[in-house]
């Protein structure tokens, strides 16, 4: 049961770190906060000059609504990790699962079409964090019980 505590924690934080990211993404992309992500990403579409204003304006509006959405995503997370993750239920396991499955697949199999590699690696790392916890306490769901 200790085991299974660790990864259901794990994945709580990892859902509020989702949380956190998405408010970030929606209220500060504009800040030097975002700097690190904007300088590997906007290369890629608009070359190693500035970026044209009006496609700043989208950056802006895009972000702002995608990070509303990730935001929304992770407390949905949160609220599965914290409920009925806990508790075993299997259909907690099985949303996160192919939750984080379908996310990955396409959202990685579009940046990879636009060769946006920084973005590439993020998922990777935040599906890894996310896929940790069910792999790990998988047999705690298959036979109702903690490890």
């Amino acid at each position: 049961m200790k085991n299974f505590n660790f990864w259901q924690r794990w994945l709580l934080i990892v859902s509020w770190i989702i949380v956190l990211f998405g408010l970030a993404m929606a209220l500060l992309n504009t800040t030097p906060i975002f700097d690190l992500m904007n300088d590997r990403v906007n290369p890629v579409f608009w070359g190693e000059g500035p970026v044209p204003h009006s496609s700043a304006l989208f950056m802006q509006w895009i972000y702002g609504v995608l990070g509303a959405t990730v935001a929304g995503w992770g407390v949905f997370m949160v609220f599965i990790a914290r409920y009925p993750f806990y508790r075993h239920e299997r259909w907690a396991r099985d949303a996160v699962f192919v939750g984080l499955l379908l996310w990955y697949v396409v959202d990685t199999s579009i940046t990879l079409y636009y060769k946006v590699a920084f973005n590439a690696a993020l998922n990777t790392t935040l599906f890894i964090m996310g896929m940790l916890p069910i792999v790990m306490t998988w047999k705690a769901f298959t036979n109702g019980q903690g490890d």
